[in-house]
């Protein structure tokens, strides 16, 4: 796979806000093939099709999302499936004539699995530390289907499993997947945003609690996180009588917009502001794959500093579209 100077394949259909101007297509795809080669960009007035060859498919979604909404994302890893090539006929018939020749015992199920829905390696790292069996890549532009919930849950030997699906739009999938699942008990903890999924883990108890319990305490610890994000915005308009120009840097609640402005820090402090309360203990940040670990740092010694009376926690998340993804708890 040295030959591959880049790994990932990535496609997806923007949505146009508005059909290009002129010269606005040969931006993007000057910007595009800046990031890899194989570039394939058509388009017409109301949607656009992109196919690049990248080591950055966040990147490229970004700039996707400045012009519109995105709709069937598709990266693969070509590395790796450059290396499943490799894997000559010689060795494939050994390895299936030694799994023929030496049959393994049925695996007892164990009593619990978890499958969580993330955005980013740094955030599908931390779930998987956190005790997650199955991590499904999803987030605001990659809703998960109830057929990946399904396959998750194949690969799953457990009695018992929680399905986190960390958004409001996927959960409907899970519990489409859990309805038909027959021979597993699966339970949709019903957390809408990271922080929530990962308060839901830091509250699961394989050991000392029975299945219908974990599903209680997980549920109900989902009300004592404050949820929130960074982005910016990709159009201009007007929400909640804030006035919001394309390209300004967004702070999100659990429901509304809490700050806009033009700096990433300030306006994630001024989010913050608007999460803690004298009941605040800690606060997590977990920044994007297009935030420098400086920046980060610089970040976490101002919240450190202006809300003294809480930990400050700081990961780093990898999550495209978001520079931060914050809880307050």
């Amino acid at each position: 796979d040295a030959d591959i100077k880049f790994g990932y394949c990535t496609e997806f259909i923007i949505m146009l806000n508005k059909p290009f101007a002129a010269g606005e297509e040969e931006k993007l795809k000057d910007y595009l093939l800046s990031l890899g080669d194989s570039l394939v960009c058509v388009a017409d007035d109301d949607m656009c099709k992109i196919h690049v060859h990248t080591n950055d498919p966040g990147l490229a979604i970004q700039k996707g999302l400045t012009y519109g909404a995105l709709t069937r994302m598709k990266i693969d890893n070509m590395r790796e499936e450059h290396q499943e090539r490799l894997f000559t006929k010689q060795e494939k018939a050994t390895y299936e004539t030694k799994e023929k020749s030496e049959p393994a015992p049925a695996a007892e199920a164990k009593e619990f699995g978890v499958i969580a829905v993330s955005a980013g390696e740094g955030l599908s790292d931390i779930f998987k530390q956190l005790g997650v069996d199955e991590v499904i890549e999803g987030g605001q532009t990659m809703n998960p289907s109830t057929d990946d919930f399904l396959n998750a849950i194949s690969k799953i030997n457990a009695k018992n499993i929680y399905i986190l699906p960390n958004n409001s739009n996927i959960i409907l999938a899970a519990n489409q997947a859990s309805s038909i699942t027959e021979d597993k008990k699966v339970y949709v903890i019903p957390s809408k945003t990271i922080p929530q999924g990962i308060t839901a883990m830091i509250n699961f108890d394989p050991i000392n609690s029975a299945a219908d319990a974990n599903f209680e305490n997980m549920s109900a610890s989902l009300k004592n996180v404050k949820s929130g994000s960074v982005t910016y915005a990709v159009r201009d308009t007007v929400i909640d009588d804030k006035e919001i120009k394309n390209g300004d840097i967004m702070g999100l609640g659990d429901k509304t917009i809490l700050a806009v402005g033009s700096d990433i820090k300030d306006t994630t402090i001024e989010l913050l502001s608007n999460l803690v309360d004298d009941d605040s203990e800690i606060i997590s940040l977990y920044y994007g794959e297009g935030v420098s670990e400086e920046d980060a740092e610089a970040l976490r010694s101002e919240a450190e500093a202006k809300f003294s009376s809480c930990d400050v926690e700081l990961q780093a998340g990898n999550q495209p579209v978001y520079y931060y993804i914050v809880s307050v708890e």
